[in-house]
């Protein structure tokens, strides 16, 4: 869903008491930069305003993805890319999993400690909270309010929970051409599903103990999300969840494809991609997490297991986990990698034996 605010109403002047400074990996160095990544300080807010802060009117933040279908990211291993004037910088996968290689006492800790190597990263969507019901109430709740209806064929559903509004206003449920009026609808959608997020209390079934599991073992996790930050900390924290992450991937962040927010939460756990792990319920999301060399766990429900096989794990809820998986994992992923290795030495031809024979 495109904002229709301007950046100075989302995000206002703040003074420097509500700011912190964070410093990056250390061992992260940007090609074409003089200096490492961290020896720079990166400011950023500690405090996201409300919806109440932002705009007088009181109405909800919108984010331009939450009812959007995102790329996939990654195709071709790509990560990053920004604009310099000296010219274009781009930052692949491969580069963020050579930079940022575990070396020296960081090593001797993982190889003492191994789990604590691990990264793990939780979508947001349907792996943390339920948000399927979430957008299937929002998308009747505005049904109700327009005096229509939604097919409940298993087609239509699946379109309006996958596809982005404008499409499903426009092709699937025929309510309207692109314009003011579906804009308007857009709009309308975002602030119910809002609304119906801030009575969000508990988690999917299991997350917690899994969590809390993670949190013993010393497990580093991050969230990633399209939501906006302020919103999804407090969902966090009703659920009683914001303890166990340590990173938090949001729509301030401005990523664009699912790969990205991926690689984003690796960096802020400082852990290389091919040491992550990606929890997710969509084939989308597995595919980006793949194309990110990351390791990918399949929550089965909003999507059935037969869509879910190229997942390196498929769970039917996280009660079935436990931190010796993620070892597993990581082992099989090993042995696949030196089969892939192995020759086939051909065995060298007998000699044959020479035999002289001689006639006396």
């Amino acid at each position: 869903m495109e904002c229709t605010h301007s950046c100075s109403a989302l995000t206002p002047i703040r003074g420097p008491s509500q700011f912190r400074i964070i410093t990056p990996p250390r061992q992260l160095k940007i090609p074409g930069s003089r200096k490492a990544w961290g020896r720079k300080r990166v400011v950023v807010c500690n405090k996201t305003p409300s919806f109440n802060e932002n705009n007088s009117n009181g109405t909800f933040p919108t984010s331009k993805n939450l009812f959007m279908q995102e790329a996939i990211g990654a195709e071709h291993g790509e990560a990053f890319e920004a604009y310099r004037p000296n010219g274009p910088l781009k930052v692949d996968v491969d580069f963020l999993n050579d930079r940022m290689r575990e070396s020296g006492l960081q090593r001797i800790r993982y190889a003492m400690k191994p789990d604590e190597a691990f990264g793990l990263i939780f979508s947001w969507d349907n792996v943390v909270a339920d948000t399927r019901t979430l957008r299937i109430d929002a998308w009747n709740q505005l049904a109700s309010e327009e005096g229509k209806t939604i097919p409940k064929d298993g087609e239509t559903q699946r379109w309006v929970l996958s596809a982005g509004a404008e499409y499903v206003l426009c092709k699937i449920l025929c309510w309207g051409e692109a314009g003011k009026e579906v804009e308007r609808l857009k709009m309308r959608l975002s602030e119910i599903f809002y609304e119906e997020l801030l009575e969000l209390q508990a988690p999917m079934e299991g997350l917690k103990e899994w969590l809390e599991a993670l949190y013993t073992a010393g497990v580093p996790c991050a969230v990633a999300s399209s939501l906006d930050r302020y919103n999804l900390l407090a969902a966090l924290q009703r659920m009683g969840l914001q303890k166990y992450f340590q990173a938090i991937v949001s729509d301030e962040d401005g990523m664009e494809s699912i790969a990205q927010r991926f690689l984003s939460a690796a960096v802020k756990l400082d852990r290389p991609p091919s040491k992550c792990v990606v929890f997710e319920d969509d084939p989308r999301g597995i595919t980006a997490a793949h194309n990110c060399t990351m390791m990918a766990v399949a929550l089965i429900g909003s999507h059935p297991a037969y869509e879910l096989v190229q997942a390196d794990l498929a769970v039917a809820s996280f009660s079935e986990l436990s931190v010796i998986n993620l070892r597993r994992l990581f082992a099989n992923k090993g042995c696949e990698f030196m089969d892939l290795q192995k020759q086939n030495v051909e065995e060298s031809p007998s000699k044959k034996k020479l035999i002289i024979d001689t006639l006396f």
